[in-house]
């Protein structure tokens, strides 16, 4: 069969990408072309971002990363972090727990309510916020009676925050958690183990690179948010900005040492998560072809 991919799977292996018989100047051309388009759009800016920083020499980029404004926004955006992702990864296994391994009326609106932060627009996000807990929003008289901030402070970044990043974990981890089945558990659950250890001994071990990745993934979205961070900061200055918003700022007032100073830390923060990102994903393919040996 002459037009027919070729394939070599041997016993116990995933099978790889299916051998095309293109002419090989076709293949030149098409990583010619994804070359070219990740150099331009990729490579070019990440590497003008640390050259633009580091324009004025290294005294200027430090003073720029200890300047107390961005200490302040560097603190922030690691305490948002730090309280949206552990929330959002407790509802990610919960979600994916039971969405894999139950039938209920409703599974399919559960999934689409998961979806939902990836279609609506951050600034959206943000603007829901107002409307529940503004001033002349649903809560907002009833806040403001009790003397309690939740917009224009630390509570609000964090919520808009968790709104848009919650996707992440459940999205990593249904699809993972579909493909296992739940034979494994109903075993230990006939051997006698409780509900917890089953989910601590069997679940957990075969979910733990899946989740670990989706983490990842939650955790540099939270930490780069804008739209929805910013519309609900107030950008007050030093108090309610985060890296992303004190970039803004900088640059707004021309500051664009400090600013490209500040906006190097994110894009470091990118290729960190990047090469974690890649080496999860190795890790979680040698798993599921540890699966796959075991199976036969």
């Amino acid at each position: 069969m002459s037009g027919a991919p070729v394939t070599n799977v041997r016993r116990g292996e995933l099978p790889s990408a299916p051998q095309t018989l293109e002419p090989r100047w076709v293949r030149n051309a098409l990583i010619a072309i994804a070359l070219l388009f990740l150099t331009l759009f990729l490579f070019v800016p990440l590497v003008s971002v640390f050259y633009e920083a580091l324009k004025k020499g290294w005294d200027a980029y430090a003073a720029a990363i200890v300047e107390e404004d961005a200490i302040s926004a560097i603190k922030l955006t690691l305490i948002t972090a730090v309280i949206a992702v552990p929330l959002n990864l407790v509802f990610g296994v919960a979600a994916s727990w039971c969405i894999a391994k139950f039938e209920f009326r409703g599974k399919s609106i559960l999934l689409t309510l998961i979806d939902l932060p990836f279609s609506v627009s951050p600034v959206i996000s943000g603007l829901i916020y107002v409307l529940l807990f503004g001033a002349q929003g649903w809560f907002g008289p009833w806040l403001q009676e009790h003397d309690i901030k939740i917009l224009f402070a630390v509570p609000g970044i964090v919520l808009a925050t968790i709104f848009v990043t919650f996707p992440f974990v459940a999205r990593e981890l249904i699809p993972l958690m579909q493909a296992q089945g739940s034979e494994e558990e109903e075993a230990a659950i006939v051997l006698g183990a409780s509900g917890w250890d089953t989910f601590r001994r069997v679940t957990l071990p075969n979910i733990k690179w899946g989740l670990l990745y989706g983490v990842i993934l939650c955790n540099a979205r939270a930490m780069g948010e804008f739209g929805a961070v910013s519309v609900v900061s107030g950008h007050i200055r030093g108090e309610t900005n985060t890296m992303p918003l004190q970039v803004e700022i900088l640059y707004n007032e021309y500051n664009f040492a400090a600013a490209f100073a500040v906006a190097s830390l994110l894009a470091l923060l990118a290729l960190v998560t990047l090469v974690v990102k890649t080496f999860i994903a190795w890790r979680l393919n040698e798993s599921i072809a540890d699966d796959v040996r075991t199976t036969e």
